[in-house]
């Protein structure tokens, strides 16, 4: 028996490394060529070792799916790529989609909001004294919205003050079409 220089063993090792990542790139650039796009969708190879390919799926459904197929995989990827695959195993727990950049967020002025009750509405407001308990806040306060809603539509349902805006949008106050659409909700779960 020869012992080897620590450099040698490195340097196979190192070899083993490049092969085994350049089998693996050139496995992740025929993917989808290989399995059809609704698999690769739903698909994610994340690593080949010893020979197995490792998989993340999307869901325990494709786990299972897949594993009932992996022999005809197998064939395709070894004719597609000549490197020698003898298994390949599926698993959830391998699943990591890359961050898609988020969509950008729509934004809207303070104007096109259903709730906005305009310019005309703004009530001066005395912010330089504070009130003196909590009755006095809400007191000062229900004057503000009194002041605010005054001259603004009534809601069919429960005849509150509404912006001209939720009612062209819902036919109701944003209150009254909240209630409407838990009460459907639960509707729909009863049945």
């Amino acid at each position: 028996m020869s012992f080897k220089s620590v450099n040698d063993i490195l340097k196979v090792l190192e070899a083993q490394a490049e092969w085994q990542e350049q089998s693996f790139q050139r496995l992740l650039k025929c993917w989808a060529e290989v399995v059809g796009p609704v698999v690769a969708a739903h698909t994610l190879p994340s690593s080949i070792e010893r020979d197995v390919l490792r998989v993340g799926t999307s869901s325990a459904a494709w786990a299972q799916n897949l594993t009932f197929e992996r022999q005809r995989l197998l064939v395709k990827l070894n004719e597609k790529l000549s490197i020698g695959l003898v298994d390949i195993r599926f698993s959830t727990a391998l699943w990591r989609r890359p961050q898609q950049t988020p969509k950008e967020q729509q934004t809207i002025s303070l104007r096109e909001h259903p709730s906005y009750v305009g310019d005309q509405m703004n009530v001066a407001h005395d912010v330089t004294s504070a009130p003196e308990d909590a009755n006095a806040a809400f007191q000062d306060w229900a004057r503000t919205v009194q002041a605010r809603s005054h001259g603004l539509p009534l809601c069919p349902l429960c005849d509150c003050p509404t912006p001209l805006g939720e009612l062209q949008r819902w036919g109701v106050c944003s209150v009254c079409a909240a209630k409407q659409s838990f009460t459907h909700g639960i509707g729909e779960y009863r049945r």
